[in-house]
């Protein structure tokens, strides 16, 4: 009897907290938990085909690895410079769908359109016409990447304030991403390198582009569901009608910002690091070339994704216990003991025993690590998006001006400057090595120059930009207990605003 009374009094007591955080806050019903995070699996769907582009466009376009890593990172430079613009647009838009939906389906036709014709197309127009093309539909294709971006990261904003239920969403928004990268992976390395043969086929290309634009189509249909009835003016910011920030206001709006300038340093390095390390062409020489088997990666993220699954769980939960700050750090300090690990272990070890058919040390332990260190790895960049959600209410609490599309893309604006350097700093990383005319192939010899070089481009930029995070979340103030008192006042001014 007693077990029973004292399960009951618990069972009170979870659902009086629920009924006063339903009060305090602006929470999400579960089924839109569950499916707005989805429209992320759309996003990493053309990212993820994009990450090939630079194949298509040396081997198969014949533009030469030099030249289309610098226009991949050109391109990116100015979608940088336009995310502000866009920003500022969509804090202005508040018509009968709102500000999230139209974009998300805009930039869906942007993506889907761009990515057909350049992958169907851009080899077959006349020599002196490819580069232009080339660089025409990068573009277009980058306006729309950026659209989504912006968009996604206003409906995390809107679609909860709770500082508890956030760490949650972005927990969901990266297990979709992990499901996502493990299908990814194993259909690429699996499935379409041994139908075409690697990545001298077009019609790999070609493949992997229609089912992107299927697979995106579906997740964004369910993220638009999932926002439609958050997507309304009386959920942004304090629920008034504010000026507008104008772009002069940019600069100010920042250097006040603390806590803005904090998360894009630790945002954008971050990020920089994990697409270095997750670049197609890094993968390839890491798997194919110094461990000696491609299709290991597929299999490696395969079996990783349930243990990746309970890790990122639990981390989440702590987060949702301490906060997003707190979780962030340790999953940081995690991730630099993990990767220093397993730099150690592939250095005086010998890589080739690593066989799924050959269970000894090498194995075992690069499994455990590879494992572990990607699994926090999600834990912190999951983290990323319940951060920013809370800067841009920080940043309305500050100044009363509600502008997610602006603070999104002032990071967006950042971010992309650093992180178009990704695909130019391989290339020339890759260019002093001796790879000039054509990257590391899985056929590709191995030698000395091209497993230290793997080794930097896989963990040793990362262990560099995790120490950079950590000192930036020294001076990031938004832990649990700041936004909770935010929360309360932008709520205090909401409910003044409609007397």
């Amino acid at each position: 009897m007693g077990q029973i009374a004292n399960r009951q009094v618990i069972k009170e007591q979870k659902a009086a907290s629920k009924a006063e955080r339903d009060r305090k806050y602006r929470r999400a019903k579960a089924w839109q938990m569950a499916i707005y995070p989805v429209g992320g699996f759309g996003h990493n769907a053309f990212m993820f085909l994009m990450g090939l582009v630079s194949y298509y466009a040396a081997g198969i376009v014949g533009l030469g690895t030099v030249v289309a890593s610098l226009i991949i990172t050109g391109s990116r430079v100015m979608d940088a410079v336009t995310d502000p613009v866009m920003g500022i647009l969509l804090d202005k838009t508040n018509g009968r769908f709102g500000k999230v939906r139209p974009a998300l389906a805009i930039a869906y036709v942007l993506m889907a359109a761009s990515t057909l014709l350049l992958f169907f197309t851009n080899h077959l127009v006349p020599e002196g016409l490819k580069l232009v093309y080339f660089i025409v539909l990068y573009f277009v294709f980058i306006i729309g990447y950026a659209l989504s971006q912006i968009s996604l990261n206003i409906g995390n904003a809107v679609i909860t304030n709770d500082p508890e239920q956030r760490p949650l969403f972005g927990g969901l928004t990266m297990i979709y991403t992990m499901i996502f990268y493990t299908g990814a992976s194993v259909y690429l390395s699996l499935y379409l390198t041994g139908k075409y043969g690697g990545y001298t086929n077009v019609e790999l290309f070609q493949e992997m582009t229609i089912s992107t634009v299927i697979i995106a189509g579906i997740a964004y249909t369910l993220a638009i569901i999932g926002i439609a009835s958050k997507d309304r003016s009386e959920n942004y910011g304090t629920g008034q009608k504010t000026e507008a920030i104008k772009l002069k206001e940019i600069w100010p709006l920042f250097k006040s910002n603390r806590p803005l300038q904090m998360y894009v340093i630790a945002a954008s390095i971050d990020k920089l690091s994990l697409q270095i390390a997750g670049n197609q062409i890094v993968n390839v020489m890491l798997f194919g070339i110094v461990i000696g088997n491609y299709s290991l990666l597929g299999t490696t993220n395969a079996i990783g994704m349930i243990p990746n699954i309970l890790v990122l769980v639990f981390g989440i939960r702590y987060s949702m216990r301490f906060g997003s700050k707190k979780g962030f750090v340790i999953a940081t300090w995690a991730c630099i003991i993990s990767y220093s690990l397993l730099l150690l272990l592939l250095w005086l070890g010998d890589p080739t025993q690593i066989r799924m058919d050959n269970m000894g040390f090498m194995t075992i332990s690069f499994m455990v690590l590879y494992l572990v260190g990607g699994a926090v790895r999600y834990v912190g960049s999951g983290l990323m998006m319940p951060m920013l959600a809370d800067v841009i209410d920080y940043s309305a609490y500050k100044s009363n001006y509600y502008a997610p599309g602006l603070i999104s893309s002032v990071y967006a604006f950042i971010d992309k400057g650093v992180s178009s350097l990704q695909q130019t700093f391989v290339g020339i990383m890759l260019a002093f090595i001796g790879f000039r005319t054509a990257f590391p192939d899985v056929d590709t010899p191995y030698s000395g120059k091209i497993f230290w070089m793997t080794m930097f481009l896989a963990s040793g930029v990362m262990l560099l930009a995790w120490i950079i995070s950590l000192i930036a979340m020294k001076f990031y103030e938004l832990d649990k207990d700041r936004m909770a008192e935010i929360q309360e006042e932008l709520e205090a001014r909401r409910q003044a605003a409609q007397i």
